[in-house]
């Protein structure tokens, strides 16, 4: 046995392929709430998640990330709060808006959250940050949920702007009725939802 100059790197180690696990740890009570019940302007949005055969991936976890209605990212702490005695979570507060969600997704691949519109950032259009966990992914992957009732900012919004109108459509949901907005996950393959690269 030798001993290793600090000086020497050392490799990176590879990535594995991740889950299917996210439903027996990741998951918390409230997880899919982060607006506080009978809040008078929560929105629901709602979707599947398909892999690359078009068929449903039924576990799967989306966590969304968002700013408030006032566009601020300081979102109050409380969505995974511990129990003093058992030590398990509780969940959320029922009270506070966090701006965090996660979802797992049904066995038909289904996800659904109550929140708040999210308010503009500057720069930017109103949108929600959405990242996706599922089997046979090495990395979990990114995108981005724009309302489409907001077609003068999602015009200006320069991640928008860099698309092509038919990829550009993967990123904004479809309205339905009631405060209801539908937003569909193609992992691969036709229509396949546009993913952010971070470097």
């Amino acid at each position: 046995m030798t001993a290793t100059s600090p000086r020497t790197p050392l490799a990176p180690t590879p990535s594995h392929t991740v889950g299917p696990f996210y439903g027996y740890a990741l998951p918390f009570p409230g997880g899919p709430e982060p607006a506080p019940a009978g809040h008078p302007d929560t929105v629901s949005v709602h979707g599947h998640v398909y892999d690359g055969a078009g068929d449903p991936v039924p576990d799967a976890l989306i966590e969304l990330w968002q700013a408030g209605p006032d566009g601020a990212l300081d979102g109050a702490t409380g969505s995974m709060r511990r129990d003093p005695v058992t030590g398990g979570f509780l969940g959320r507060n029922g009270v506070d808006f966090t701006g965090f969600g996660r979802i797992p997704t049904d066995r038909e691949g289904r996800w659904a959250a109550r929140t708040l519109r999210p308010g503009a950032r500057p720069g930017h259009a109103p949108y929600i940050s959405v990242c996706v966990f599922a089997r046979g992914l090495l990395h979990h992957l990114f995108t981005r949920l724009y309302f489409p009732d907001q077609a003068e900012a999602n015009a200006a919004d320069p991640l928008l702007a860099s698309l092509d109108e038919e990829r550009r459509a993967t990123m904004v949901a479809t309205a339905e009725p009631h405060g209801t907005y539908r937003f569909d996950i193609r992992l691969q393959g036709e229509r396949e939802t546009v993913f952010l690269d971070f470097v």
